[in-house]
C-alpha cells in the first residue's frame, strides 16, 4: 500500500503530517511512503531527510495518481478536493462538525475520509488524539504571545531599582490547552488563576501551582463522556460573563480556551468585561477559529480594543511547526498502524476508534453527528 503525504496548501500552514522518523516507522511496517517535495520545509524538515528515512519525493500530481492512503493535516482545499481519486482514502483535520458540506462533497468524490478529531478520548486511543497534542501547543503558544504584547515582565522582580509585581494571568478552561497555559505562565514567574465548568479539574490546576477559581454558578452536566465541556444555558453564560468580567479587571493576562467541538465557542468575556480591563492588557482567544470566547476578538487578526490586545490567531500550532508536527506525526502514525493489517487498510466497524472517526465511505457520509449537521 502506499501512503501519501502532501504539503499543505492553506495559507500560514507550516506543519506537516508526517515527519521522517513516523516514515521510518510506516516502512518498517510494510508501507511504501511517498512525499509530496517540500512538504516538510515549514517544519525544517528537508526533503533528504525523508529520503534518507526511506520515503520517495515526487510532485503532488503523482501522489494523487498513485497513493491509495493520502496524509495532511489541514483539510483539502476546493482545488484539492476536485483532484481526490475516487477510492483514495484519506486521514486529516476535516472539521466535520464545523463544515459538514466540505464531508459531503469528499462523499461525492467517492473518497474515503478519517476525521482525525472524532477519535474517542479513549484510553486505547491516547496516542492518536491530535486534538490534545496540538491544544498542548497552542496553550504554551498563547502565553509566549501574552508575554510578547504586555508592557510589563511576568515575574517578581525585587531590584535596586525598586520592585516589580508579578504579572496576574487569568485562564478560562482547564483542559489540555488551558493546563498547558497555566503551567507556562507559572513558569514565566505569573500569579496565575484558572476557572472550569468542571470541578473534577480544580486539583488539577492546583497541582500546578495556580488557584482555582470557583463561581458561584449553577452548572448542569459539566462533563460529557469524551471528557470535554458541555454547553450550559444562555443565563448560565450572562451570570458567568458578568463574573468573568470582575476576574479580568483584575488580570493583566486573559487566556480563553473553552470550546465545544462542532458548536459556536461560548461567549465568556462581553465587550463590558473587556472595557473593564487596564490599558494594556492582553486577550489571547483560543476558541477564535470557531467564533471566539471574548466579544471583541477578530478570528485570525490582533486587535486594540479599549486599550486592551486582543489576539484571535486561529492556527497556534502551526507557530511551532516542528514540535506540533512531530506529535501530529506520532498521532497519526499510531492511527495508520491500527487501520493497518498486513500492509493494508482493514476497518473493523465494529471498533470504537476506526467507527468514530470514520466520515465517508463508499459515496456516502457514514458519520450519524455529520449527517445530523446537515439536516
Amino acid at each position: 500500500m502506499i501512503v501519501g503525504v502532501l504539503r499543505e496548501t492553506e495559507p500560514g500552514e507550516r506543519r506537516v503530517a508526517l515527519v521522517p522518523e513516523g516514515v521510518k516507522v510506516l516502512v518498517k511496517a510494510g508501507l511504501e511512503v511517498r512525499v509530496e517535495s517540500g512538504a516538510g520545509s515549514g517544519a525544517s524538515l528537508a526533503d533528504a531527510e525523508y529520503e534518507a528515512a526511506g520515503a520517495r519525493i515526487e510532485s503532488a500530481a503523482a501522489l494523487h495518481a498513485a497513493a491509495d492512503l493520502l496524509l495532511k493535516v489541514q483539510p483539502p482545499s476546493d482545488a484539492e478536493l476536485a483532484v481526490l481519486r475516487s477510492g483514495s482514502t484519506l486521514v486529516a483535520l476535516l472539521r466535520p462538525l464545523d463544515d459538514p458540506q466540505r464531508a459531503a462533497r469528499l462523499a461525492e468524490r467517492g473518497v474515503t475520509a478519517f476525521s482525525l478529531e472524532l477519535v474517542p478520548r479513549i484510553t486505547r486511543a491516547q496516542a492518536m488524539d491530535v486534538l490534545s497534542s496540538q491544544a498542548t501547543v497552542a496553550g504554551y503558544r498563547a502565553v509566549i504571545l501574552a508575554a510578547e504584547r504586555l508592557p510589563k515582565m511576568f515575574p517578581l522582580l525585587t531590584t535596586a531599582a525598586g520592585t516589580l509585581a508579578a504579572a496576574r494571568a487569568f485562564v478560562i478552561g482547564a483542559g489540555v490547552a488551558g493546563l498547558q497555559a497555566i503551567a507556562t505562565a507559572k513558569r514565566l514567574g505569573a500569579v496565575v488563576e484558572a476557572y472550569d465548568t468542571r470541578p473534577a479539574v480544580a486539583e488539577q490546576v492546583r497541582s500546578l501551582g495556580a488557584k482555582f477559581v470557583e463561581l458561584e454558578l449553577q452548572a448542569g452536566a459539566a462533563e460529557d463522556r469524551g471528557g470535554y465541556a458541555t454547553a450550559q444555558s444562555e443565563e448560565f453564560y450572562a451570570r458567568q460573563r458578568a463574573l468573568m468580567g470582575e476576574r479580568a479587571a483584575r488580570s493583566d493576562v486573559v487566556i480563553t480556551t473553552a470550546l465545544v467541538p462542532g458548536q459556536r465557542a461560548p461567549l465568556l468575556l462581553d465587550e463590558a468585561g473587556v472595557k473593564g480591563m487596564h490599558a494594556g492588557s492582553v486577550v489571547v482567544d483560543l476558541a477564535a477559529a470557531n467564533g471566539g470566547n471574548c466579544a471583541c476578538t477578530v478570528p485570525g487578526e490582533t486587535v486594540v480594543r479599549h486599550g486592551v490586545t486582543l489576539i484571535g490567531d486561529t492556527n497556534l500550532p502551526s507557530a511551532i511547526p516542528t514540535d506540533a508536527s512531530q506529535m501530529f506525526s506520532k498521532n497519526v502514525v499510531t492511527f495508520v498502524r491500527h487501520l493497518v493489517k498486513d500492509g493494508q487498510l482493514h476497518l473493523d466497524l465494529e471498533d470504537e476508534i476506526t467507527r468514530g472517526t470514520l466520515v465517508t465511505r463508499g459515496g456516502q457520509l457514514v458519520n450519524d453527528a455529520v449527517k445530523g449537521r446537515l439536516g
